[in-house]
């Protein structure tokens, strides 16, 4: 079964709302909890995970020096096992929930269905930083130049496809609301005419 096909099969409101739990859960658990942590730890320098535009050599150095053995060891046990819950939930529920507003207002066989996809791409690219993260982590002071601008460039694709999906979900959550709106003033009108 494609990805399409999957999607499809699960654009229930119920299971989508699960998802969104879920995935809210796990991340303002990182955000509130182990992201801030790790900020403390490292006297104010925001993880890897935490930075849109992307790092250099030296700022990811100097992340992992100031952190030092337990800091990085809490980055490797606590904050990443969770970094490598939230892109799968993330990706589920984004991309379901796309796909179901696209559904609501009859846009689902169209070209605008290719940006349910934008969370999946998202959710990738964050692996393959959260991947990196972990090489650096266990390579340390041993980094090198490249890849940390291999890993960088894989953080803002995670940022710039994600931002590019909720301006698409805004665009999407408005014309859902229109539809909404002018079908329940239609009905009503309908009503007061007969």
């Amino acid at each position: 079964m494609t990805i399409k096909g999957l999607m499809l099969n699960n654009l229930k409101g119920r299971k989508i709302f699960i998802f969104f739990i879920l995935a809210s859960a796990i991340y303002l658990t990182m955000l509130f909890i182990t992201i801030e942590h790790l900020v403390f730890l490292a006297e104010g320098y925001k993880p890897l995970d935490m930075l849109p535009l992307g790092y250099n050599q030296e700022y990811v150095t100097l992340l992992l020096s100031k952190l030092g053995v337990s800091g990085r060891d809490y980055y490797l046990t606590r904050q990443l096992p969770l970094d490598f819950l939230y892109p799968a939930f993330f990706a589920i529920t984004y991309s379901l929930l796309f796909a179901y507003l696209l559904k609501k207002v009859g846009r689902i066989d169209t070209k605008y269905f290719y940006l349910a996809y934008l969370p999946i791409l998202a959710g990738a690219a964050d692996y393959v930083e959260n991947l990196f993260i972990i090489y650096f982590i266990k390579s340390y002071p041993a980094i090198t130049a490249s890849s940390v601008n291999v890993a960088s460039g894989f953080s803002v694709i995670k940022s710039v496809t994600t931002s590019l999906y909720y301006v698409f979900l805004v665009v999407l959550v408005v014309l859902f609301a229109k539809n909404y709106l002018f079908s329940k003033n239609k009905s009503s009108t309908a009503h007061h005419t007969r």
